[in-house]
């Protein structure tokens, strides 16, 4: 037989796209169409719908950035149509080159503001009659964003366009046609049977029959259509393909469970006030697909999208309700927002799915089992153990199929802990959460399946993402086709929870992957926008704080705990770690709302804590200083408070040291800082155990250039090593009372540092600001250290996770920038070192050895980069940093000082108290506790979250500080999860390592009242 492959191939393909597709509208009438552009910001819908509109006609130029306009569309449906369906076909003036979500969209209401649907360049039609009766009137009104498309020209290229204060007012849009349109659907049925036999014809094997009976099927389809009278043969072609289609798939079919999605992102290339509209538009959509596709599944993540939806459009979220109450619409996730997962501190973790799983329960009874973040740049070590102790168990992911240099061995697989905990976890290989329901995308995700004989299925979220849009129902239309078809894995639509019940069973003993998830890609988010960064760490412990002070003047002085200020600063915070903007990788408006959001959140906690703190120390002329830290210090215990310091330290001198500069000594420690203002010197006097390598020096900035191959605010790749300058030039050194100030200009910025040694401390602080005007720059702070570790602890959520120093294969040279919380530790035998800060995440621990074959490990803080794209003016302005160097630490001096320096002593004055007592106490030196609260649910009870931190096992008895009538272990959303304890008087609890525990404490004065 003769290989006519090519000749139907290239036929179908011109066919399709000159006769096929375009028969689907056969007939079009125009439609007319007026425009009124709201003056600002987005207004109510009622205002849109009452403003006067002016014409517009096809090829106008609409849209100034960020703008909103209201379209009036009218028109007759003509009466030759009737008994035909008609749709409304509205082009805003989409962009071909960019994808939903990218560029202009809208959402279009009836005439008395009722929400049809939204629009985006795959999903333009409206329905208006199936079938239409001829002569009705139509009208509809589209609120249209002409927003911005940042991937629609060259990609990364830095623009103004991601403010309203720097984006201009020049029209971005040209309004397209505006048509009523027949809708003939045997064309559109035959048009998808021929898509989807052409993509899977073209994925088969060239040696595989079936391939070649699809092909001459197809030919035989393509002889049938009247290329003149396409319309008139669109059924007969459909006959000839319906034997070829309806051929089942074989037993070995790798099965596909298909959900409808809509990926959005909090903020990213939009501001927060377009994704309220942004989640109506998708929510819209999909419960217009869901009436009309009675086997279509969509599941929609993200307890904040829904919360702006029964906010800001409560019309779509009654359809949202009633979908979810058939089970169609199926929330899932259980978190607040689709979250970053390194950076978020221990408690922020846990609240992102106290939030999120309550969420859901209040609003729709549904539980949650199955941890939904598809586009999260990479997976901490301790989220295992927050998630099992949320009450789930499963993870869907897939973007570690991201990673640049090694490919990820597992596609279903159970992922541990740093504590031991375990959840089941998924990585879709069809390698996106975009899928269309494509051949290429089914045959890949067949193919890459990496658990082939032991594991027979996975997971395709489907629709158009990142933007919003959601499953169109040409997706669905391929789906049913592919539902069972031979050459093809088998498609089902059903819900998450649904897919994972049954990978579980059919998976019992899958491959186990220990440690973090570490995505090769994206390492720079540590960094970017470092403001941004700042704001977050600074809210969580203010946070934190908040609960503790006010928890306890609840409890001793009756003060009014603010349940609903907290529940509200909690959801605000948790928002902004979506995984766009605390990696700092949204553009410039994002970011600049971010700081003042987290400058508001602050002003109000600071008076939260501040007026706890005054009802707690009473009226009077003493003065009081309140530790909100997990640990003892300067005389005043853990989380307690306690009158003023005994003076009897010894203070620290300064001295001019030979050969320039100055040395500190406080009889712990004695620094040496020389003439370039850089410690060249750094002794534990007890050990007499120099921390520095010979000849190096710490505390040195180092600036490298920093243009990633793409991905500018994301990436930093590898080669940003290989040129550096380290700087040394100085403007002015000075002693100070216990330290040492030097000033450096380098290019068009100037960095300060002060060393500080305070009296009876055992670390030597670093406080770093830097005018920061430089583009496209990484800077870095080093430390040099005298230390042989093969590897070094970085402090991670609820503990810490371990990791080489050594680069020996290819996964161990990827990390070379990694995610610390408030310490980096390195150790050997008997003696360690510590890194402590206050605000940066990224790092680097490299290790050379010298001629002497003594080990240089060398830890650097990441502090700034200047990337230009999405925001132009990256980080640019004032920054602040504090760092300390702890020598001769142990990993709980690492635990102890990292906290302290994150959470500095308050005082207090004008009090009638000498002390306040801790509302409880832990008497194990290696368990602290991370909350101290009132229960959520308004009883009174306290809650307290405490957890073994330096990897081993503990055996730890808790004190409550008042008259406790009952304790319970729960869950994070404080449910019980075990008997009550028998003995109030003696709560005892065996911890294994990094183990956390929720404990729920009934107070007395309460139950007696």
């Amino acid at each position: 037989m003769h290989d006519d492959r090519s000749l139907i191939e290239d036929r179908l393909r011109r066919v399709l796209e000159e006769r096929i597709r375009p028969a689907v509208y056969p007939e079009t009438v125009p439609l007319d169409v007026r425009v009124w552009h709201a003056p600002d910001e987005p207004v109510p819908v009622a205002e849109g719908l009452a403003a006067t509109a002016l014409s517009i006609g096809e090829g106008a130029r609409w849209g100034r950035p960020w703008g909103t306009s209201w379209f009036t569309v009218t028109g007759t449906v003509p009466q030759q149509w009737a008994g035909r369906t008609v749709e409304a076909l509205i082009d805003l003036g989409f962009d071909g080159h960019g994808g939903p979500g990218f560029q202009c969209e809208g959402l279009v209401y009836e005439p008395d503001g009722t929400p049809v649907k939204g629009l985006h360049p795959r999903n333009h039609w409206v329905r208006v009659g199936a079938p239409a009766a001829g002569g009705e009137q139509v009208e509809l009104r589209v609120e249209a964003a002409s927003n911005p498309g940042f991937f629609n020209s060259r990609a990364f290229k830095p623009t103004c366009l991601g403010d309203t204060d720097t984006a201009g007012h020049d029209p971005l849009y040209t309004l397209g046609r505006v048509e009523l349109a027949v809708f003939d659907e045997t064309v559109w049925e035959l048009l998808h049977d021929l898509e989807v036999l052409g993509q899977l014809m073209a994925e088969l094997p060239l040696d595989r029959a079936r391939r070649w009976e699809i092909l001459h099927a197809v030919g035989a389809a393509l002889d049938v259509v009247d290329l003149g009278e396409v319309n008139g043969t669109a059924q007969a072609a459909r006959d000839v393909l319906a034997p070829v289609l309806d051929t089942p798939a074989g037993p070995s079919a790798h099965r596909i469970s298909a959900v409808g999605h809509a990926h959005i992102d909090s903020a990213w290339l939009w501001p927060l006030r377009e994704t309220v509209r942004k989640v109506a538009r998708t929510a819209s959509n999909m419960t217009q697909l869901l009436d009309s596709e009675p086997d279509f599944v969509f599941t929609m993540s993200q307890a904040q999208q829904l919360a702006w939806i029964k906010e800001h459009r409560p019309e779509v979220y009654a359809k949202v309700k009633k979908a979810v109450a058939e089970g169609r619409f199926v929330p899932t996730g259980g978190m607040w927002v689709e979250s970053d997962t390194n950076m978020p501190g221990s408690e922020a973790m846990a609240r992102q799915f106290v939030h999120g799983k309550r969420f859901f329960l209040d609003e729709f009874g549904i539980e949650n089992e199955e941890v939904w973040l598809p586009d999260t740049f990479g997976f901490a070590a301790g989220l295992p153990q927050i998630i099992r102790e949320a009450g789930s168990k499963w993870l869907l992911t897939q973007k570690i199929s991201w990673s640049q240099t090694n490919t990820f061995p597992h596609h279903t697989f159970n992922w541990e802990g740093i504590d031991g905990s375990r959840v089941l976890t998924h990585f879709p290989p069809v390698d996106t959460y975009n899928c269309a329901m494509e051949g290429r995308e089914l045959a890949h995700a067949e193919r890459n399946f990496k658990d082939k004989g032991r594991a027979s299925r996975s997971l395709a979220p489907t629709g158009f993402g990142d933007g919003g849009g959601g499953t169109t129902r040409e997706m669905v239309a391929r789906a049913r086709r592919l539902r069972s078809l031979d050459g093809s894995p088998t498609v089902e639509w059903e819900a998450p929870a649904a897919f994972f019940e049954k990978a579980e069973a059919e998976y019992t003993d899958p491959a186990v992957w220990v440690g973090e998830l570490y995505l090769e890609l994206h390492r720079a988010t540590l960094t970017s926008q470092a403001q941004t960064k700042q704001g977050n760490r600074r809210c969580e412990h203010l946070l934190q704080e908040a609960e503790l002070w006010a928890a306890t003047a609840a409890v001793q002085c009756e003060f009014p705990y603010p349940y609903e200020e907290l529940n509200r600063l909690w959801k605000t915070v948790l928002l902004h770690q979506f995984h766009d903007i605390l990696p700092g990788s949204s553009i410039a408006w994002v970011h600049r709302e971010a700081r003042a959001t987290y400058a508001r959140v602050t002003a109000e906690l600071e008076e939260i804590v501040d007026a706890a703190q005054r009802a707690l120390a009473g009226r009077g002329t003493g003065v009081l200083r309140f530790n909100s830290a997990p640990h003892g210090r300067s005389s005043v215990p853990a989380l307690g408070a306690a009158g003023p310091q005994s003076a009897d330290l010894t203070a620290t001198t300064v001295r001019e040291r030979d050969g320039g500069g100055f040395v500190l000594d406080n009889t712990i420690l004695r620094a040496e800082i020389d003439g370039r203002g850089l410690v060249v010197s750094l002794v534990h006097l007890a050990s007499g155990r120099e921390t520095l390598a010979p000849g190096r020096a710490a505390g040195l900035l180092q600036l490298h250039p920093d243009l990633p191959n793409k991905w500018d605010a994301w990436d930093v790749d590898k080669f940003y090593r290989n040129t550096g300058t380290d700087l040394t030039d100085v403007d002015a050194l000075t002693a100070t009372a216990d330290g040492v100030r030097v000033t450096r200009s380098f290019g068009k910025s100037v960095a300060a540092q002060t060393f500080t040694l305070s009296p009876g401390s055992g670390r030597l602080d670093v406080a770093t600001e830097v005018e920061w005007h430089e583009t496209e720059k990484f800077l870095k702070l080093a430390f040099p250290l005298d230390v042989h570790a093969e590897r070094y602890a970085s402090e991670t959520q609820f503990g810490h996770v371990y990791r080489p120093t050594h680069t020996n294969t290819s996964w161990e040279a990827a990390r070379f920038e990694a995610c610390n919380h408030r310490f980096v530790h390195l150790t050997e035998p008997g003696w360690g070192v510590a890194l402590v800060t206050a605000s940066t995440y990224g790092h680097d621990v490299t290790r050379t050895v010298r001629e002497d074959r003594g080990t240089t490990t060398t830890v650097r803080a990441s502090l700034l980069r200047a990337p230009r794209f999405p925001d132009p003016a990256t980080d640019q302005g004032t920054h602040r940093f504090r760092h300390a160097l702890v020598p001769g630490a142990a990993v709980g001096d690492a635990v102890r000082e990292g906290a302290a320096l994150s959470l500095p002593e308050r005082k207090v004055t004008g009090t009638a108290r000498s002390e306040v007592a801790p509302l409880v106490h832990v008497d194990h030196e290696s368990v602290v506790l991370s909350a101290v609260k009132l229960a959520d649910d308004g009883s009174g009870d306290v809650v307290v979250r405490f957890y073994e931190t330096r990897g081993g096992r503990a055996t730890v008895r808790l004190t409550p500080g008042f008259d406790a009538a009952g304790a319970v272990r729960c869950d994070l959303l404080e449910r019980p999860v075990a008997p009550a304890e028998p003995d109030v008087a003696d709560l005892s609890f065996a911890l294994r390592p990094f183990q956390l525990v929720t404990l729920r404490l009934a107070r007395a004065a309460l139950t007696e009242s």
